[in-house]
């Protein structure tokens, strides 16, 4: 595995210089502020991610004043217990993406997002708690007590919540395969804690963040 400088040169090489690698990239936010988010707000970015996966987003993002009255602001009390009748109303709902498996996702989410403010006293303080180091285990959370938040869907929600994480993306993938951390996607919990091992080691020799490290391992191949 080489030393995150070395691959920040083969990504300066392919890109032109280091500042078109981090032309566009958006700082995280603090823990402080990670903590005030509301929670009718993650359960809106959770749907959101979750309605985008495998869909065209800019569908999702011209439709997204019609969910945000469909699921009354994503008022998380309300969703949690959402009844047969408004689930079956909001499958034949024209101003939103009638996807039921995903409309059954919001109340399940909502559920979740219930139990960790009863536990942290906010779903953004948990977050706001949660070891830098170990994002893995964050993203191993939305994927077990969550509902569709498995795979790149929970990495993408937490980055546009502004969580520093990583992606696993195609690109920064065949990089992680390339320098022997893991030899194929990860999908195991072993991959997965050998991917954060060395996110983490990369972070630690450059100072820099897992969004910034992400980054650079994805301008390497892509």
């Amino acid at each position: 595995m080489r030393d995150l400088n070395e691959i920040l040169a083969i990504s300066a090489d392919r890109k032109g210089g280091e500042a078109p690698i981090f032309a566009d990239l958006e700082p995280s936010l603090s823990p402080e502020e990670i903590a005030q988010v509301p929670d009718d707000r993650w359960l809106a970015e959770m749907t959101r991610s979750v309605f985008q996966a495998g869909f065209n987003w800019k569908v999702v993002e011209r439709m997204w004043p019609g969910f945000e009255e469909a699921f009354h602001g994503f008022d998380v009390d309300r969703c949690a217990f959402m009844n047969e009748d408004w689930f079956d109303e909001l499958c034949r709902n024209t101003a939103i993406v009638r996807y039921p498996q995903k409309i059954r996702a919001v109340q399940q989410n909502a559920i979740f997002i219930k139990e960790q403010t009863a536990a942290h006293g906010g779903f953004g303080k948990m977050v706001a708690a949660w070891p830098g180091d170990d994002f893995a285990g964050l993203l191993a959370l939305l994927k077990k007590d969550g509902s569709r938040l498995g795979g790149t869907t929970g990495q993408y929600f937490l980055r546009l919540m502004g969580v520093d994480g990583y992606l696993l993306s195609r690109d920064v993938t065949a990089r992680l395969i390339a320098e022997g951390v893991i030899d194929k996607p990860p999908t195991s919990r072993s991959a997965m804690m050998a991917v954060q091992a060395a996110m983490n080691t990369w972070a630690e020799q450059s100072g820099r963040s897992l969004k910034e490290v992400s980054l650079i391992l994805a301008t390497s191949c892509g």
